[in-house]
């Protein structure tokens, strides 16, 4: 493995006339600006994606990636934008999940998942997630109402993904230790430094996170941490350390688009993510490729 100072080992190439493991690519979202306009892509560098983005648009490049089934993720806390994108997902055979929004502080949170999984498309729900890379509190995830709010994700048998920054960590390690029977998924590993190479104290937080059996990762969303000029190389350091401290089976690929088009188009981000998995026995690269969303989203049992 990679050490996380920057340095890499030598990987086998991948194996040779294998047959392709089925692919589920674990994170994506959807958006119609006409629906709900989408303040952060005001910014000058979001022009590219500055659009409406549709299961058409997903059909497009899913279909040329080999990706047979998807998981939607909410783009804004809002509860209406969830029961859309379920909906969406009902009438959907590629979008096979959704991890949608609910108000983890608010009394009637259970009622809302209720409410959501009762409505057209509610069995696609399968996870909630919150914008906590937003929240000006680090402590957010350990507020009272905010673990309550967990213990009604879990009670809901739904998982929870995790949107943080490195500085985040010590206080997501705090809220997995207090509901330990509710699954938490790491999305884009928590943005670790890869532009500038910065992995500490990223690297020790995460491996403390990953200690805990409740936890999974995406590798997802690295590409845009990196910058437009990335390679796999840069990529590498933090996929090894992933892959040394969560393990295949905990560990699942994302595309992050069409957020990923600010840095790479969807077959090279997918390309890059096989790339950096090219060490691994087909068995554990079906696990991260397809098993371990399919087992933690329980998708297709719903």
């Amino acid at each position: 493995m990679g050490d996380i100072d920057g340095s890499t080992a030598e990987l086998p190439a991948a194996g040779a006339g294998t047959a392709p493991p089925r692919r589920i690519d674990a994170h994506h979202h959807l958006w119609d600006l006409s629906a709900r306009p989408q303040d952060w892509l005001d910014a000058p560098e979001a022009a590219r994606i500055r659009r409406d983005f549709g299961l058409a648009d997903l059909a497009e490049v899913t279909g040329p990636a080999g990706v047979d089934a998807t998981v939607l993720v909410q783009v804004l806390d809002d509860v209406d934008e969830t029961a859309d994108f379920l909906a969406l997902a009902g009438e959907s055979e590629l979008v096979a999940g959704v991890v949608g929004w609910a108000d983890l502080t608010a009394p009637d949170v259970a009622e809302q998942l209720d409410r959501l999984r009762s409505g057209p498309g509610g069995d696609r729900l399968v996870g909630v997630r919150h914008l906590v890379q937003s929240e000006p509190d680090p402590g957010w995830l350990v507020l009272p109402a905010v673990l309550t709010g967990l213990r009604a994700v879990r009670d809901a048998g739904l998982a929870y993904d995790l949107l943080t920054r490195p500085h985040q960590l010590p206080a997501a390690l705090v809220a997995v230790r207090s509901v330990p029977d509710l699954v938490f998924v790491v999305d884009h590993l928590s943005k670790p430094g890869i532009a500038h190479r910065v992995y500490q104290p990223w690297a020790t937080h995460l491996s403390a996170l990953a200690a805990e059996p409740n936890v999974t990762a995406k590798v997802s969303g690295l590409v845009t941490e990196a910058g437009p000029e990335w390679t796999v190389e840069d990529l590498r350091p933090c996929v090894d350390l992933a892959l040394e401290v969560f393990g295949p089976d905990r560990l699942m690929v994302g595309s992050d688009w069409p957020v990923c088009l600010l840095a790479g188009e969807y077959g090279e981000v997918l390309g890059a993510a096989e790339a950096l998995l090219c060490g691994l026995s087909p068995a554990e690269r079906a696990e991260v490729l397809a098993g371990t969303a399919a087992r933690v989203y329980r998708l297709g049992r719903r």
